[in-house]
């Protein structure tokens, strides 16, 4: 092969990654979105009469979502060996899409919340996912940064509802805000089943190594060789048992987390700054704000972590979290209020993405999805308890600075768990362990899972 025909098919694996980075990125705009509105919609529902719902009520309802994204994310783990990566991501898109609609149309809170429950199904089935996709299709060297890129959708999604919120509350009902989830069925769910490819460790393990070649080829990367040992090997049982158990426990701790303060302050911003003074406008400008620095930060984060590894970057991340919600309980004026919330972002959700990452190079290309599903769905346990503690302290005699001391002490907490995560029990890719499709060097791949 000539180094012209060398670049151009370097060049052109450069875009088919990029094709499906832009696909997950947009799947996880919707994801963000779906998730966020509620959040949004907190002060709607607490003024909307018919209901009658106290802020404890609206704590509760909001877990109801992430119970569902647990058990969704626990059930896209289990399946992701069985079915592919293809099928989980569509089956999830079409069911949230669904369900976000009907919620629309809720006649009384019991529905709504049953309906957020089984929409949370789809949404958790998505996450694990999307990341393993992306993870698996990167170059080495851009794995965090391209999972940071892509989950940047989340935030994105963030600041869509936060805008949508702006804009459209509270002249109209919040069933409006509801009824836009029902977009992904026109708008990405056609170009998934016509773009996204599946996952080519999936393919090498059903035995179809030839299809699984023709994407490494196309998208330039190294086809997994089948895994070797039990039929079990990574799969949820094999690394609960195994020896990087203890890792995979702290790492979950890390994410249990990580979801409690991005869940938590998502669902209760605007209504813990509303309590402390500011407007409603203002309070959901914060929503938006928080979202942007997410992105921003887990953008500039990513990269740090590609160049000095994920675990010193994702310790310092938490650490900001501790200082800058800390901080937010001082009573700061507007507009250094708004720059703390901003880094804030960064170490909240763009912790969490931090978190995923880590999660994703640390473990094989066997592992992987297994992986993400037993953090992300054991993790959605802090998911379901940070709006229900958010609620909790609102409806209780506490001062609204317990929001932030609370938070902050989870963030801690969260650091400590990362920093105890031993890198010498690591995957570390067997000679075996891949069939070069591409000059791949492997040797980067071992040690961003450090």
């Amino acid at each position: 092969m000539t180094p012209l025909t060398s670049a151009t098919s370097a060049s052109s694996a450069r875009r088919s990654s990029a094709s499906i980075v832009a696909l997950c990125f947009v799947i996880i705009v919707y994801d963000g979105y779906d998730l966020v509105v509620y959040g949004a919609t907190v002060p709607s529902l607490l003024a909307y009469e018919p209901w009658h719902l106290t802020a404890g009520q609206i704590g509760v309802i909001g877990s109801y979502a992430l119970v569902g994204m647990l058990l969704g994310a626990l059930l896209s783990g289990w399946l992701a060996s069985r079915i592919g990566a293809r099928a989980i991501i569509l089956g999830s898109l079409i069911s949230f899409s669904v369900l976000m609609g009907l919620t629309a149309l809720a006649p009384n809170p019991e529905v709504f919340g049953m309906l957020r429950f089984l929409g949370g199904l789809g949404l958790g089935g998505v996450v694990p996912t999307a990341i393993a996709l992306t993870v698996e299709y990167s170059p080495p060297t851009r794995r965090q940064f391209n999972n940071a890129l892509m989950y940047s959708g989340y935030s994105v999604g963030g600041m869509l509802a936060a805008l949508a919120a702006l804009a459209l509350l509270p002249e109209n009902s919040f069933r409006l805000m509801y009824a836009l989830g029902l977009l992904p069925l026109v708008t990405i769910v056609p170009l998934v089943w016509r773009y996204l490819p599946e996952s080519a460790a999936f393919l090498v393990g059903k035995g179809r190594v030839d299809e699984a070649r023709a994407l490494a080829d196309k998208f330039g990367i190294d086809v997994p060789a089948p895994a070797a040992g039990p039929a079990s090997t990574g799969t949820m049982s094999s690394l609960v048992t195994g020896p990087r158990r203890i890792p995979l426990l702290l790492l979950v701790v890390a994410s249990f987390c990580g979801l409690l303060l991005v869940y938590g302050i998502n669902t209760w911003l605007p209504n813990i700054m509303r309590q402390a003074g500011y407007s409603l406008g203002s309070s959901l400008s914060f929503l938006l704000v928080l979202n942007l620095g997410a992105i921003v930060g887990a953008l500039l984060a990513s990269r740090a972590a590609d160049r000095f590894g994920s675990k010193p970057v994702t310790i310092t991340s938490f650490l900001l979290a501790v200082v800058s919600i800390l901080a937010l309980g001082t009573g700061l004026p507007l507009s250094a209020a708004m720059a703390v919330v901003a880094v804030a972002g960064l170490g909240t959700v763009g912790t969490q993405i931090l978190v995923n990452g880590y999660v994703a190079t640390y473990f094989g290309e066997n592992e992987r999805t297994a992986a993400l599903g037993l953090s992300l769905g054991l993790g959605r346990v802090g998911a379901i308890f940070g709006p229900i503690l958010g609620g909790w302290i609102a409806s209780s005699a506490l001062g609204v600075e317990w929001n932030f001391y609370t938070f902050a002490a989870f963030a801690a907490l969260g650091c400590l768990a990362v920093a105890l995560v031993s890198r010498s029990a690591a995957s570390t890719p067997h000679p075996s362990s891949t069939v070069p499709a591409t000059s791949q060097l492997t040797a980067s791949a071992s040690s961003e899972r450090l």
